[in-house]
């Protein structure tokens, strides 16, 4: 059996929650930046956070990061529509081709959720790079480069087709787990 598959988008905080635990709970789980903004655009939905009960989700959200012992969340100036942008998201295919993938992501979601920065900033993608010892005017440069542009696209395809509707999704063979509360399943499933 291929090795699950983690797809998440770095502007979501129920995908930060997930990330922080994935390669405890799921070992060996394959990282897969989408867009999820355009899986919403291409299934007609509504993400919760821009619903009148994103109250209750941004509740569970703080609950489920103290239980966890993380920082408090915060969110950029903006979130969720006015921060999106696909720069971080081109920019981690960038870094899935140099060996940086996870430490690039994970500092993405920790500058985005736990300082507040705007995922799609260039100073934020630079200190990102900086972190996951990446050339931060290369990853910056990326997102305007046409492979890149491409292989987000790629991906987020291929998940839809695959039947991911939301962020983060772990996908074990053709079962799909959505959700940061999913992760156990996954890891029962590749048992």
């Amino acid at each position: 059996m291929a090795a699950p598959v983690f797809y998440y988008d770095t502007n979501s905080p129920y995908a930060y929650l997930a990330a922080c635990r994935i390669d405890d709970v799921v070992p060996g789980a394959e990282w897969r930046p989408i867009a999820f903004g355009i899986m919403l655009r291409e299934t007609g939905r509504v993400p919760w956070s821009l619903q009148a009960s994103s109250e209750r989700d941004l509740a569970e959200i703080a609950s489920r990061a103290e239980a966890r012992g993380l920082p408090p969340v915060s969110y950029p100036q903006g979130w969720p529509a006015e921060s999106y942008s696909l720069a971080p998201l081109r920019a981690q295919h960038y870094a899935d081709d140099h060996g940086a993938l996870k430490p690039f992501a994970r500092a993405l979601f920790r500058l985005v959720f736990v300082e507040g920065r705007v995922g799609g900033d260039a100073d934020t993608l630079r200190a990102a790079a900086v972190v996951a010892s990446l050339d931060p005017e290369a990853v910056a440069a990326a997102n305007d480069d046409p492979e890149y542009k491409d292989r987000l696209r790629a991906a987020t395809e291929d998940a839809l087709a695959l039947g991911v509707t939301g962020v983060p999704t772990v996908a074990v063979g053709s079962e799909l787990f959505w959700g940061d509360d999913r992760l156990e399943d996954a890891a029962a499933a590749v048992a």
